[in-house]
């Protein structure tokens, strides 16, 4: 992305909106830049008046004007400071609401390939890279330049010899400066990629804490932590030793600045062409001018950070959906709640190529029929969950088409579509919040009525109340304070207050025990009375009333019928009932 392109973006999209604090920090610089250049300029006559000629009166006013400049310049640059911080933290929440905002309306396909770590480095340190060239950025710029012009013209007034010597310094220094930005964007880019792995890794520590444990490997992980620890320590110890590459060559362009100047102007009072109050005056702007000239020279390493990290956040917020209502898309009108699918073929890779996709879903034609429930069995990894994630458009099928009640689920407004919906995983998905929200979730605006009978329905009212806060327990990350089989009564009861007529089951009943299941399995009876349902069981005891049973295997429906005639006709299928049952 072109730098002039990527700060006109910024500017448009996020600064535009704050452009009257902007130029009200503007006019204060001048205040800052006016009072800095006065100093200098009252040395003159200090010297003279005071300590020459001994002035009584100037003593006195002099001083007060002194005092008064800095306090004009401290006050200046203080709300100066406060109005930019204020931008700066306006602008740092639109980026973040719009990077988190796009996250949650991602595709799901998006969000498997995307790096945790690395989005929640974007998320908080290039975030702070880019409000930093909003904030520091711009008033230096504008600061830093009104405060060296108004120097210059003292020191022009003062000299005009001397001051050309001193410019030449100012364009060595951007110079210099210059060459350190383009080493200090490249480590930038290191430095965030190492920052995003060291966040990933610290994700994976939670989530796999007990298996850690379980494995014995808290040595293995404390040096796999300790060396990510260490490429992070280069990294960052990198960025740092580039930054301070500029202290050494400003000390020493100021130095040689400062011999010079005194050299020469050591010349020009033995000749008499310049008076020592002149050249105190002078040699005072121009030592103030030092940190502007030194700020604005580093400006240049702040605006190429800004940038890398602005290059590295924008596209994240421009990543759009793909699976996306169109205008003319219709609400989804159910009546029997039949399910369709003709000739449908997936694949997970991204490729524009499909003969060279891998192809998870081939030619898959399956009918479900409205109020019965529909099973799928085969091998993990056949391609069970794929059919269940493609119904609520999770993903899109590249190929076929697939109905509800002859409308086109891709013709569909999504919201329409996913609201008949509800889905009770295997995987039960919980949030760090309270019982009763967790399960308010499908509803907000259900009645402490509805919830609690939601509960109450789904067995989950046993366990609940047993618990010393009941519905406003906490249930930590993911539910961690909680059992599977409590787990999964909550997301069925979640489900149970959506009211859905379409209920999708994946391994719902999977790893629990005998006593649990039995409550599971009549929570998801009450679930699925009269709902288009499709289930999907390692358990075939489970589903062995089922009204269909499609038997998958490597992506292809190898077998279909009831429990009987699937006996007769599915070696796949009479394998995984022996192995099962008869064991």
């Amino acid at each position: 992305m072109n730098k002039i392109k990527t700060l006109k973006r910024l500017y448009e999209d996020y600064t535009k909106k704050h452009l009257n604090k902007i130029i009200l920090s503007i006019l204060l610089s001048l205040f800052v830049a006016g009072s800095t250049s006065s100093i200098a300029y009252l040395l003159d006559p200090a010297i003279k008046e005071i300590f020459v000629k001994k002035d009584q009166t100037l003593i006195v006013i002099i001083p007060i004007f002194i005092i008064l400049a800095f306090f004009v310049k401290g006050l200046s640059l203080y709300i100066a400071k406060v109005l930019m911080i204020g931008v700066a933290a306006e602008v740092r929440k639109d980026v973040q609401v719009q990077m988190i905002n796009n996250l949650i309306d991602a595709d799901t396909k998006l969000i498997d390939d995307k790096h945790s770590g690395k989005f929640i480095s974007n998320l908080t340190n290039d975030v702070n890279h880019l409000t930093n060239l909003i904030s520091t950025g711009i008033l230096n710029l504008f600061k830093d330049t009104l405060t060296l012009i108004g120097l210059m013209s003292v020191m022009f007034y003062q000299n005009w010899k001397l001051s050309f010597i001193a410019i030449i310094m100012i364009p060595l220094a951007s110079i210099a400066a210059r060459s350190l930005g383009k080493r200090i964007t490249k480590v930038s880019f290191e430095q965030m990629d190492r920052a995003g792995i060291l966040s990933s890794y610290l994700i994976e520590m939670f989530k796999n804490h007990k298996l850690i444990k379980i494995f014995q490997k808290e040595i293995y992980e404390k040096n796999r932590a300790e060396d990510f620890l260490n490429k992070a320590k280069e990294k960052g110890r990198k960025m740092q030793v580039v930054f301070v590459r500029a202290s050494p060559i400003m000390e020493s362009m100021t130095g040689v600045m400062i011999a010079i100047l005194i050299y020469y102007s050591g010349k020009l009072i033995m000749n008499d062409e310049i008076d020592i109050n002149n050249f105190f005056s002078f040699l005072a702007a121009m030592m103030l001018a030092y940190q502007p000239v030194r700020s604005l020279a580093t400006l240049n390493i702040v605006i190429n950070q800004g940038i890398a990290s602005a290059e590295r956040i924008l596209p994240i917020i421009d990543e759009k959906s793909k699976l996306k209502s169109n205008i003319d898309d219709k609400e989804l009108n159910l009546s029997k709640g039949d399910i369709i699918f003709k000739n449908v073929k997936f694949s997970y890779d991204n490729l524009n190529d499909n003969e060279n996709k891998i192809i998870t879903l081939n030619n898959i034609n399956l009918k479900m029929l409205g109020g019965k429930i529909t099973s799928l069995v085969g091998h993990s990894g056949s391609g069970k969950s794929t059919i269940l994630n493609l119904i609520p458009r999770i993903y899109d099928a590249y190929e076929g088409e697939i109905t509800i009640d002859n409308q086109s689920i891709y013709k569909t407004k999504i919201n329409s579509l996913r609201s008949k919906i509800s889905f009770v995983s295997q995987d039960t998905n919980l949030f760090d919040d309270t019982i009763k929200n967790n399960i308010a979730y499908a509803d907000m605006d259900a009645s402490d009525d509805e919830i609690y009978n939601a509960a109450k329905l789904s067995y989950a009212s046993e366990f609940i109340e047993k618990l010393k806060h009941g519905y406003d327990t906490k249930i930590g990350e993911n539910g961690i304070r909680l059992s599977g089989g409590e787990k999964q009564r909550l997301s069925i009861a979640r489900a149970i207050l959506k009211k859905s007529k379409i209920i999708l089951l994946d391994e719902a009943t999977s790893s629990l025990d005998a006593e649990t299941e039995d409550k599971i399995q009549k929570a998801i009876t009450y679930l699925t009375k009269d709902k288009t349902t499709i289930v999907i069981a390692h358990r075939l005891s489970t589903i062995l009333n089922s009204d269909k049973i499609y038997v998958i295997d490597t992506g292809n429906v190898a077998a279909e019928g009831n429990h009987d005639e699937l006996m007769n006709n599915s070696e796949i299928y009479k394998n995984f009932y022996n192995k099962q049952i008869k064991t």
